[in-house]
């Protein structure tokens, strides 16, 4: 006995038809314009789309930062994604200095283990590269873990000199693995705080002014050359302005191996958010920051030419007033300086429901366009299709029922992320899931959460992933 989704449409990338779906056990088992029902619980999705679970690669539960911790573990940020109707998620593991890469592994393989609620690989953030470090590099991608992050920004913390990043470039290179790079200059942001804070500038409307959109687009300049030279494959995450995105389009028209995400808040949030009354402003500090309604153009502008392939979350909430009713620390952190406030916002829940209202439904972009980016090219591009990321026989059976006349008004009294905010609190949206389905077991029912912590699973993926 199967379950057998009847009368409605399946949207993937390639195209859209009316088709029934059957899935037996944890996969997709047939797909066709009609299925017998006999022997099968049936569910009608009249007048439904069937997508696939969205994969959502840039995200990070339970991450310590700023003296406090990300406010979403593992549990409670994997099931606001599924009521988003995102199944899958990469997150993060981030080497501290002294660690070797598998001791960072295992301790972010151990913050999800009996904890996860929906399936999450890790991405692989390096700090300190000793050599006997770079001489592990090649036992991440047997784990499992073929893609590599490097920061060039949070100078003193997390930063990585250009050294280090071409000599991990190149080791990725020899061993098919990807680089992911946070591009801003790290040392000329560190300068311009300094400046800043010394004016008496502290508010978090200055936090976008310390990080100019030049600065991210002459980072991402640099990091494309430096894979140039490595002859690797790139992946520029979270871009936000018209600058940086020039910089990959440049790459891309000469044929380089290079691939860009943005982030749903940098199409829908300027730094004018920043700007808020008292400290209100900070719950709208992300790095880089949100920048100008000619830079969402941007973006939107590239997400049709197809420069750009991905939009993510870049999720890392925090609470606005923690230290209170047994919170973390939170955004309070940076009262009086805009520079010690925790960096990241609350999206995973809301990323798939944003940009089909203001993309799809307002014709920036089509629904297969809109799987392209939420849900399939993710996939491939960290090697987890074809099992994730497209309705198709033999597919893991992550499947999104979608309404596309739910109406829902996103506010942080109703949201699933373990956060007192919503950035997007107010906007009314038509289109959202009404059941998600992860490898054929029903995990959100309307407003009813069926998963469980420790149902999510480890993904390894496989390395030399295509480049999209």
């Amino acid at each position: 006995m199967g379950t057998l989704f009847a009368g409605g449409s399946v949207i993937n990338a390639s195209g859209t038809v009316r088709a029934d779906v059957l899935i037996e056990g944890e996969h997709i088992a047939l797909i066709a314009p009609t299925i017998a029902r006999e022997g099968h619980r049936v569910i009608d999705v009249s007048g439904k789309y069937l997508m696939p679970g969205g994969v959502d690669v840039h995200t990070h539960f339970d991450l310590p930062v700023s003296g406090t911790v990300a406010s979403d573990d593992f549990t409670t940020g994997g099931r606001a994604a599924a009521f988003g109707g995102t199944t899958t998620h990469i997150d993060f593991a981030i080497q501290t200095r002294g660690q070797s890469l598998r001791q960072a592994l295992d301790e972010w393989k151990g913050k999800a283990e009996g904890k996860a609620t929906i399936d999450y690989g890790l991405h692989m953030t390096i700090v300190d590269l000793r050599d006997e470090v770079a001489a592990e590099i090649p036992a991440m991608a047997e784990a499992g873990v073929p893609s590599l992050k490097l920061l060039m920004a949070y100078k003193g913390g997390v930063m990585v000199d250009d050294t280090t990043m071409f000599r991990v470039m190149q080791m990725a290179a020899k061993h098919g693995m990807l680089v992911m790079v946070h591009a801003e200059n790290g040392d000329v942001i560190a300068d311009l705080q300094a400046q800043l804070l010394r004016e008496n500038k502290t508010d978090p409307m200055y936090h976008p002014r310390s990080r100019p959109a030049a600065l991210e687009a002459e980072a991402t300049n640099r990091a494309i050359t430096l894979a140039e030279v490595a002859g690797c494959d790139l992946y520029i995450v979270h871009m936000t302005c018209e600058g940086a995105v020039e910089a990959l389009r440049r790459g891309r028209a000469r044929g380089l191996p290079v691939m860009g995400e943005t982030c749903v808040q940098y199409l829908f949030l300027t730094a004018d958010d920043l700007a808020r009354p008292g400290h209100e402003g900070a719950k709208f500090v992300c790095s880089p920051p949100l920048r100008t309604i000619a830079d969402q153009n941007a973006l939107w502008n590239a997400l049709r030419d197809r420069t750009l392939q991905v939009i993510s979350t870049d999720h890392c909430p925090f609470w606005y007033e923690g230290g209170v009713k047994g919170r973390p620390a939170g955004k309070e952190l940076g009262r009086g300086n805009f520079t010690r406030i925790p960096n990241g916002l609350p999206a995973v829940e809301d990323r798939l429901k944003m940009v089909w209202h203001f993309g799809v439904n307002a014709g920036r972009m089509d629904a297969n366009r809109f799987v392209e980016v939420m849900c399939t090219n993710p996939a491939r591009a960290f090697g987890l299709y074809p099992r994730k990321g497209e309705i198709a026989v033999g597919a893991d059976a992550d499947i999104v029922v979608w309404d596309p006349n739910r109406l829902e008004r996103i506010s942080a009294v109703s949201h699933h992320m373990a956060v007192d905010y919503n950035v997007f609190e107010g906007r009314v949206v038509r289109g959202g899931p009404i059941m998600v389905y992860l490898r054929g077991a029903p995990i959100v029912d309307g407003d009813r959460w069926l998963g469980a912590p420790g149902s999510g699973q480890f993904l390894k993926r496989g390395v030399r992933a295509p480049v999209l």
